[in-house]
């Protein structure tokens, strides 16, 4: 394995963790998209906990706290992956689509898009 995962890795990654717990884990049905939302949103805020607690320059230079917030950088990304598999969005879809995001913003005008968001 590389040290640069792709998004086919980490979703067939992810399925291999699910089915050695699938048993405790929810089904694999779109319906529990949902909590996997959720249990991300609950693991960034921990990631913005360390933060607070231990301020960025400790997440910074301090290796053990860095560790620790990668650790947490790593949960968000695998329930991520979780809502990818339950909602059964390929990695070539999800690629597009991320590219095409990734194109619109490069020609996005961030400051005239939030005055018209506040008028």
């Amino acid at each position: 394995m590389e040290n640069d995962l792709k998004i086919s890795e980490l979703k067939e990654m992810q399925l291999k963790l699910y089915n050695l717990n699938k048993e405790k884990w929810n089904d694999m049905e779109p319906k529990y998209a949902k909590d996997h939302i959720l249990y991300m949103i609950e693991e960034i805020g921990e990631c913005i906990s360390i933060i607070k607690k231990k301020k960025i320059d400790s997440v910074m230079n301090d290796e053990k706290i860095r560790n620790r917030f990668i650790e947490e950088m790593s949960d968000i990304l695998m329930y991520y992956i979780e809502v990818l598999n339950r909602l059964n969005i390929s990695s070539e879809e999800f690629t597009k689509i991320y590219l095409d995001k990734y194109h619109t913003n490069l020609n996005r005008n961030y400051e005239e898009d939030n005055k018209k968001k506040y008028v």
